[in-house]
């Protein structure tokens, strides 16, 4: 396959430049983009902070775009490829950008998220040891003033539950070294890419570098709230069908009542536990009625929270 032959030519290129051991890698970011021209020069300014050439090979991959994002992006000279794509899917943009890609680690993306150039080298690091083949950065979640509390006390609910802070959750960037990566194929046509990598490995094999951050900006409204809940709720279920042995495998390693316990025993989560209820049930209930037409499924984002200079480090 395409990934694998790239992969090994890289191997004999690469340099290294961690700072912890004085060597650089060619670390390979890969970020599928689809009319994202509101958010895309924050999340590249971002990661060419400190830019050593060499060191990142970025790809932004517009798949189906109707805007300015491929010209936004090639704006940032040649420290970052645009491939251009009619077939707007995340998945197909994945692979399309894997198998132009020759480094390792390998960093998948969201366009709407801020990774500093620091955050990566700290998780390539990670994964470049060997003791780990899957990481991902601790997500920090970043509040507009007009967000509503609603919203705020659904965050501050459901990051306080144990088994969101396993690792690859909610970052919206997941990487992967070289032998993590040959654990699959090709990206499967799924909502919930993030979470069919993430269920590739055990829970030994991936890690939640602590010291690296994401900024993930939350969306203002409940109404766009239940937008990305529903997606992701609709991602989970379409896995589970498609993939029961790894979804069921991951929901062994769960366990909800010590979860629900731990909060209980926080008196000042009781009030936000109402809006995390409500919009796990009100998505939950809008992904069932949505989840026999997968096929025929409209992407539903937030765009409340596409605001240019939100979650800038």
């Amino acid at each position: 396959m395409g990934w694998i032959s790239h992969g090994i030519r890289a191997q004999g290129r690469c340099r290294s430049s961690l700072p912890i051991e004085g060597v650089v890698l060619l670390i390979s970011i890969i970020i599928p983009a689809y009319n994202e021209a509101s958010v895309i020069a924050r999340c590249l300014q971002a990661l060419l902070q400190d830019d050593r050439p060499g060191e990142l090979e970025i790809l932004v991959v517009c798949n189906g775009c109707s805007d300015d994002t491929a010209q936004v992006a090639r704006g940032f000279g040649p420290s970052v490829r645009v491939i251009e794509t009619k077939v707007p899917s995340k998945t197909s943009a994945l692979n399309l950008g894997d198998s132009s890609a020759n480094g390792f680690p390998r960093i998948y993306m969201d366009a709407d998220v801020v990774v500093s150039r620091d955050s990566v080298r700290r998780v390539a690091a990670v994964l470049e040891d060997g003791s780990h083949l899957a990481a991902a950065p601790r997500p920090v979640d970043v509040f507009l003033p007009e967000t509503s509390w609603v919203v705020r006390a659904y965050y501050r609910f459901w990051g306080a539950l144990p088994y969101i802070q396993e690792g690859m959750i909610a970052a919206g960037v997941y990487a992967l070294s070289q032998r993590g990566r040959e654990r699959f194929g090709e990206f499967p046509d799924l909502i919930a890419d993030d979470g069919y990598v993430r269920l590739q490995f055990q829970p030994h094999e991936r890690i939640q570098v602590s010291a690296a951050t994401s900024s993930v900006v939350a969306p203002t409204s409940m109404a766009h709230l239940l937008k990305i809940r529903t997606r992701s709720r609709l991602g989970h279920m379409q896995l589970g069908q498609r993939y029961p042995d790894l979804t069921q495998r991951e929901s062994r390693t769960k366990r909800y009542g010590l979860a629900l316990l731990s909060v209980a025993r926080r008196p000042s989560l009781y009030p936000a536990a109402f809006a995390y209820a409500y919009v796990t049930l009100a998505s939950w209930l809008r992904a069932r009625r949505k989840l026999a037409e997968t096929a025929n499924y409209v992407w539903e984002r937030d765009d409340s929270s596409r605001v240019a200079e939100a979650g800038k480090p």
